[in-house]
């Protein structure tokens, strides 16, 4: 065979096989989902993204006709859940559920968090916010917020406040809460809201900066106490408990999930995903039961996410740098 020949048989061989890469990726996207969806949780079950996140996992199994199987992957405040989903196949099959600490909290808190969250993740869709809440033990003297902001001066270092996770939202407002009310309260960092508000229900932690989902249901059978919500105004699923900005006036901590993919997964899925949830979020089912848990849905397009998280970013990057908060 000459020269010429072969090269284009050559030629002729690669692009025939990269086109038939193309159709075969198309034609997976268009296929989309044909087998179960695996949903990675970074934090344990029972905490609030655990419970947020299986409220979705349900409807998308029903949407997409396949199993949406939720794997809860607690550990480094959600960085080995985030590896994980980083080096996962683009093909849509794994999906992450997660909150603002992932994507917006823990790239200033750890010198190396082991992904990048905006180069190894593609933004799907924001699912709902909702207020972190502070809650005691029962047997707390502290009724009230002020009450507990007297109590923490006049013994600095002497409580403890729990949260879900180094790094986390409800830790961010913790760390917030002590630098603008000026109080020295010792922070113990747990894997998830799960085992933290069993030790805040024993006696053995004072204090808890948690998502409302988790607690407000412990709140509302008496084993646990509120103090107060961190959102600018009250929570409609709990009107009765004041807002910590009542006390310190301009206070605001938010929490918020959001559904992300691996980074080059197909855009045809990514707006599958999107238009499902979308359309799932606007049921008044799911929409109650948000409510119930304390939470507002959000939805829209994946780019309302990305804004969300560089507003995040700036927020919390500054806490962080000005407090000296470090991973421990």
């Amino acid at each position: 065979m000459k020269y010429q020949q072969w090269i284009y048989v050559l030629l002729s061989s690669f692009f025939g096989l990269g086109w038939i890469g193309i159709a075969h990726s198309q034609s997976a996207s268009n296929n989309y989902p044909s087998k179960s969806v695996n949903m990675v949780i970074p934090f344990p079950p029972g905490g609030p993204t655990d419970v947020t996140g299986r409220v979705l996992a349900e409807k998308l199994t029903l949407a997409l006709n396949q199993s949406v199987v939720v794997d809860n992957r607690p550990g480094a405040s959600g960085n080995i859940a985030a590896q994980m989903v980083a080096r996962a196949l683009p093909d849509g099959y794994t999906i992450f559920f997660t909150t603002g600490g992932t994507q917006a909290i823990n790239p200033f808190l750890y010198k190396n968090i082991g992904y990048d969250p905006v180069k190894d993740f593609e933004p799907v869709v924001w699912v709902t916010i909702s207020p972190n809440i502070i809650v005691v033990n029962p047997e707390f003297p502290a009724k009230n917020l002020q009450e507990l902001i007297d109590l923490t001066k006049a013994k600095p270092g002497g409580y403890s406040s729990a949260a879900p996770g180094q790094g986390s939202t409800p830790h961010m407002a913790g760390e917030l809460f002590k630098r603008q009310a000026g109080i020295d309260i010792v922070h113990i960092p747990y894997k998830g809201s799960g085992p933290a508000l069993t030790d805040v229900m024993g006696g053995h932690v004072q204090i808890m900066f948690d998502g409302i989902p988790s607690s407000l249901p412990l709140v509302k059978s008496g084993k646990l106490r509120a103090l107060a919500v961190t959102s600018k105004q009250r929570s409609t699923s709990a009107p009765d408990i004041p807002t910590v900005a009542e006390t310190i006036p301009g206070f605001e901590a938010t929490g918020w999930f959001a559904l992300y993919v691996p980074a080059k997964t197909p855009k045809e899925i990514i707006l599958k995903l999107n238009q499902e949830v979308n359309r799932i979020l606007e049921m008044p089912d799911v929409k109650k039961r948000y409510a119930d848990l304390g939470a507002d849905v959000v939805g829209g397009s994946p780019e309302k996410l990305r804004d969300q998280v560089q507003r995040e970013m700036v927020k919390w990057s500054e806490l962080i740098r000005t407090n000296g908060i470090k991973a421990e």
